[in-house]
């Protein structure tokens, strides 16, 4: 177990208020665990979640991005509910655009939400699980961290960024008894892909036709979704709770067959480089020097 079974988990979730994030709040709350919940909107969470009795919720209104900010978010968590178990960063959200039409601007907000934000949340919390030698961290990526499509590139890119970040972080963390999980979705019916939230770019380019194709398929897509949330929040919860998850730890159908994909993709690609590679060794008297 990530945690004492002997009293409630306290949970910190990022990225609350809509989606996966929301469901995962619910069904913890169900359970009689303890939450922190992030959000831009307190009051839209508590109307969402639709509960009278909040002694179980701490809901936090906090700029991932403020480092100020997420350490005393972290803090008030503590203070309120004398403990903290597991973190689970969620926020997130999409931005659909060829490479050439995404702005400096939108670059970077997309960073320092799913990338810089999570750091923050790291920084936060790590001290703590260390002097405790426990505490789970449940990274919530993408099948879009494995892999990219034309137009994905930034969103692809935050969530590559953080699949590094969280396998560099499990094998650092690992002799202090803190856990790590990424766990990689496919697409889920949430709003995920409609315009709340979704981003897209200010202009765009008639030079990348594809591009526009993949963008109106996208867009049509809500409804049709193979991912239910609410499973898919269950399973985190399963794998916080079991201890048993891979380090990446992929959910749903269509997850598994484009990463198995990719895989293939990948072996096929070091086979295909190895003749030139072995020609770039340092070489001593005819022999090659690893």
């Amino acid at each position: 177990m990530a945690y004492p079974t002997d009293r409630p988990a306290t949970w910190f979730v990022t990225g609350a208020s809509r989606g996966l994030g929301l469901e995962l709040v619910r069904q913890l709350l169900e359970r009689g665990d303890d939450v922190a919940a992030t959000t831009r909107s307190t009051e839209r969470l508590v109307a969402a979640l639709g509960v009278t009795d909040t002694s179980r919720l701490l809901p936090l209104s906090v700029d991932l991005a403020d480092q100020a900010q997420v350490t005393q978010a972290i803090a008030a968590t503590e203070q309120r509910f004398g403990h903290l178990d597991v973190v689970v960063n969620n926020a997130g959200y999409g931005y659909l655009a060829a490479v050439e039409e995404v702005s400096d601007a939108d670059a970077r907000a997309m960073f320092d939400v799913q990338v810089f934000g999570v750091w923050n949340v790291l920084r936060a919390v790590l001290p703590g699980f260390r002097e405790r030698r426990s505490g789970h961290i449940v990274n919530v990526s993408s099948v879009l961290g494995l892999l990219s499509f034309p137009g994905w590139s930034l969103y692809s890119a935050g969530k590559f960024a953080l699949e590094a970040l969280s396998d560099s972080l499990a094998a650092e963390v690992a002799d202090h008894g803190i856990r790590v999980n990424t766990v990689e979705p496919g697409y889920l019916r949430t709003d995920f892909l409609r315009p709340v939230s979704l981003g897209m770019p200010r202009s765009t380019s008639d030079a990348y036709p594809a591009v526009r194709e993949m963008v109106e398929q996208h867009l049509a897509m809500p409804g049709t979704q193979l991912g239910d949330p609410a499973k898919a929040a269950a399973a985190i919860i399963t794998v916080a709770t079991a201890g048993e998850a891979p380090l990446h730890q992929l959910l749903g159908s269509d997850s598994l067959s484009l990463a198995a994909g990719r895989l293939k993709a990948l072996a096929d690609d070091v086979e295909a480089s190895r003749d030139l590679a072995m020609t770039t060794d340092i070489t001593t008297a005819g022999t090659a020097v690893s």
